[in-house]
């Protein structure tokens, strides 16, 4: 049984892989990556975006097919104007994307906590959802200690759109209750690490139905593929074979029905009817 799997989220056209991304992308697809989703951050980068997508594309059936999802990370709040909001909803009018992403809130450093910032965050969040809810989008959640005031974001508009809350870090009833809204639960190469104790009880909770996979690429290699020394690991697509065995070890499922499983939820959470539901 040929594998078949969609790496839903992967920032593959940045410069890091503009020397080696064609062999990359064909060592994907024989590791049996079908696809896979270009997330957007930054919107000096969407043109890379573009044209990393439309190269893919034009590569034939060797490589993976690509997917768009723009947007405006929450990290880099600080570089966001507000016209960068027209730029995106330019670009949802003009290209064919399955989603808005990533987007979400962040807390993780010191200075996206202060008031002003975080209220920035907010708003350029909050617009986005709105742009999601017009143009009949999913949207793909960057969340980093901000759990409670993301969910309170989605239910606050009502948010119907549903989408993947990726590289899930939350605890069990924060991913049941972003789960009863339509999101499913994006799994990284984390899962290949056996410390990552409360992300392996949201898996056991919620279950294979609600999940995805993703590489982050390139970050959040799997342990495996990580070095011993000091120097960062690059994570590429054709590792999210690794993040797949992880899960299927850890739901105890047979690795080619999971990925049929998995496969599955990706099409229907992105509203793909134009790939085969295997």
């Amino acid at each position: 049984m040929s594998l078949q799997l969609f790496d839903t989220h992967t920032h593959f056209d940045v410069p890091e892989f503009d020397e080696d991304r064609q062999i990359l992308a064909e060592q994907a697809k024989q590791s049996g990556v079908n696809a896979l989703i270009l997330i957007g951050f930054l919107r000096e980068r969407f043109n890379d975006l573009l044209h990393t997508h439309e190269w893919l594309n034009n590569q034939g059936n060797i490589v993976p097919t690509s997917h768009l999802a723009p947007g405006l990370h929450p990290f880099y709040i600080e570089q966001h104007r507000p016209e960068d909001l027209d730029i995106l909803e330019q670009f949802l009018q003009t290209h064919e994307c399955i989603a808005i992403g990533e987007i979400g809130l962040d807390t993780f450093l010191k200075q996206h906590k202060v008031p002003e910032v975080y209220e920035k965050q907010k708003d350029y969040f909050l617009k986005q959802l709105l742009l999601a809810d017009q143009y009949d989008k999913p949207v793909l959640l960057h969340i980093r200690k901000s759990h409670a005031d993301v969910l309170q974001q989605l239910k606050k508009i009502k948010f119907k759109q549903g989408g993947i809350a990726h590289a899930f870090s939350g605890g069990v009833e924060e991913a049941k209750a972003f789960v009863k809204l339509g999101f499913k639960i994006g799994i990284t190469g984390q899962v290949t690490n056996p410390n990552a104790k409360k992300l392996h009880q949201v898996i056991q909770t919620v279950g294979a139905e609600n999940l995805v996979i993703e590489t982050d690429c390139p970050d959040m290699a799997p342990l495996c593929c990580q070095v011993s020394d000091a120097t960062r690991t690059r994570n590429t697509p054709e590792n999210l074979y690794y993040v797949l065995e992880a899960l299927a070890q850890a739901l105890n499922i047979d690795k080619d029905i999971l990925a049929k499983l998995l496969w599955n939820n990706s099409v229907q959470t992105l509203r793909l009817n134009t790939l085969t539901i295997v």
